[in-house]
């Protein structure tokens, strides 16, 4: 797949990345470029691979999903400017 000038002026425009004029080819040769190793990389055969978390094989430290220092809310609302019936208390920016 070849990516043309107009193309690369686009992406650029739509990533807001200022891109001279004169800098459009060779931007459009990289992108072409790009595009030509995930084509490269999608040839290759994955089949009957495990997906990677590393590159080193080892188990992720697993945890218990409970609360374990909960009912803070009192300490939490003590570093509050403003705090009205247990919650933060702001101005109003809407009108």
């Amino acid at each position: 797949m070849s990516i043309d000038v107009e193309t690369a002026a686009r992406v650029a425009k739509l990533a807001r990345i200022k891109v001279e004029p004169d800098a459009l080819p060779a931007l459009a040769q990289e992108f072409t470029n790009i595009l030509g190793f995930i084509e490269q990389l999608n040839g290759v055969d994955v089949e009957g691979i495990e997906p990677m978390t590393s590159v080193t094989p080892q188990k992720l430290k697993r945890r218990v999903d409970a609360v374990t220092d909960g009912d803070q809310q009192p300490k939490v609302l003590a570093n509050a400017p403003d705090a009205r019936e247990g919650f933060f208390a702001v101005p109003k920016v809407v009108e």
